[in-house]
Order: C-alpha cells, then sequence, then structure tokens
C-alpha cells in the first residue's frame, strides 16, 4: 500500500541462541532498513558475532527467525545466501591459492559465467589496491590485504546485503579508506551494510544507524545522530552497557610512583 514503510533488508525476530548455560542472543528482535549503512555495536561478548552467524546462515539459532529481503534464512537458505556477502572476523581463506585465483574459484563458484568473473575479479583488485599482488599467494598476504581480498570475495557476486564482522581490525589508514570507498560504492549502488565494530569513532563516521547489544539483547537502536542525542557515540556505548566511570583505579596508586 501506498505510504507504507519498505521492507527491511534484514529483520530478525526472537533470535535465541545459548551455549550451555550461557545465553549469547536472547530473543533479539531488529531491522535493518534497506539501503543503510548499519552498525551492530557492543562489548566483548554481547553477542555481536553470534548474531550476524545466525543472521546470514552460518549458525542455526535455538529459536527465532531471520529474513533476508523477505527471505526466510532458514526455510530457503540457497535463495537468501545469494543476497548476501560475508565478511566474518576469521576470515578462511584458500591460502594457497593465489589472490586472482581466489576471486575466480569464489566466483565460478557462485555460478556467474567466466567472462564475467574475470571482469569483475580484475575490477575489484584494482579497486582495492591489489592488482600488483594478484599473483602472490593468499598466505603470503599480510592481515590487511587479507581484509581486502576477503572482502572481494565478498562483493563479487553482487549481494544485496553485506555482512561484516570487523572489517577495520588490524587495518592500516591506507587500507581502511580504500575499504570505506568501497563500501560506499556499494551503499549508492542501492546495496545494505551491516557491520561489526568495537570502534565507536568509526561507527559514528560511517554508520546512519546503528544499534547497541549487551548480554545478547538491544538497548538502543536508531539513527545515529538521534542515539547520539548531541553526545559522542563512545559515552552514549559506555553509559548503554553500564560501564564503569573514570577514577575507579583503587589499588593501582603504585602505577604513579617512580622505582628510579
Amino acid at each position: 500500500m501506498a505510504g507504507e514503510d519498505p521492507a527491511p533488508a534484514v529483520a530478525l525476530r526472537g533470535l535465541h541462541k545459548a551455549f550451555g548455560a550461557t545465553v549469547a542472543v536472547d530473543r533479539l528482535d531488529l531491522d535493518v532498513p534497506a539501503g543503510s549503512f548499519f552498525g551492530l555495536v557492543g562489548p566483548n561478548g554481547a553477542g555481536k558475532t553470534t548474531t550476524l552467524r545466525m543472521a546470514t546462515g552460518l549458525l542455526r539459532p535455538d529459536g527465532g527467525r531471520v529474513w533476508i529481503d523477505g527471505i526466510d534464512v532458514w526455510a530457503d537458505p540457497v535463495e537468501a545466501k545469494r543476497r548476501i556477502g560475508v565478511l566474518p572476523e576469521d576470515l578462511p581463506l584458500f591460502d594457497r591459492l593465489t589472490g586472482r585465483q581466489l576471486l575466480t574459484c569464489t566466483g565460478l563458484l557462485r555460478g556467474l559465467p567466466a567472462d564475467v568473473v574475470a571482469e569483475r575479479t580484475g575490477a575489484l583488485l584494482a579497486a582495492l589496491g591489489l592488482a600488483e599482488a594478484a599473483g602472490t599467494m593468499v598466505v603470503d598476504y599480510s592481515q590487511g590485504m587479507r581484509k581486502k581480498v576477503g572482502l572481494a570475495a565478498s562483493l563479487l557476486h553482487a549481494p544485496r546485503v553485506l555482512f561484516l564482522d570487523e572489517p577495520f581490525e588490524s587495518v592500516d589508514p591506507v587500507s581502511a579508506r580504500t575499504l570505506r570507498g568501497v563500501l560506499e560504492r556499494h551503499l549508492t549502488g542501492g546495496g545494505t551494510v551491516v557491520f561489526s565494530s568495537h570502534v565507536m569513532e568509526l561507527v559514528e563516521r560511517l554508520c546512519d544507524r546503528v544499534a547497541i547489544v549487551h548480554r545478547g539483547r538491544l538497548v538502543a537502536h536508531g539513527p545515529t545522530d538521534h542515539i547520539r542525542g548531541g553526545r559522542s557515540l563512545e559515552d552514549v556505548f559506555v553509559d548503554a552497557v553500564g560501564g564503569q566511570a573514570a577514577g575507579t583505579e583503587e589499588g593501582l596508586e603504585w602505577l604513579g610512583t617512580s622505582s628510579g
């Protein structure tokens, strides 16, 4: 109907996962609007990675449902996975392939025509500053180069939604700027980006929407400027997850003494 909000790119309803007695994600409900640069933030152990793994079909939830572009991830996983690209934090890659071979293999496994794979592989390697390393084995890539070739592999089939888990960790500033440029191009083309990060300044600068999770539950979400409310996102984050205030250094007085 006219005037209705468009369907979200990602919808989570009642998502739940426990590992033994530890609840990692606790009945999480969340919508990611199409075309957004969406930041998922939280302290270590908050459930971010578990949430992303369930949303992308890499980990089966104990309860709840996930839709990608209206497709139920667990009812129709093949169709759902056609629409997503994933760059996981642990980034498993075929180390004994060259960068070009890795992308070629990825594209062919995705069912793309060989000429399309070759064209897109060359364009992505060039855009990400990997053209000169295209013939180098991935095992010899730096961490930043591995992140870039992993991003290229996740983008090769032009996914509707891109999921990135800590994409800028261990990446130098030059490579980070390159990654940001490629992600912004993906958004310009109508894509959606969902990424987790511990770097609040980066989330504040890149994301138009943000969700804060703590102990597997959603504690705040919405447009970034609205969540900030004129404060820094870091301050809002610390308050939302119950972080300790400054001045709790009792017992550490010896750090301010000189041994000389």
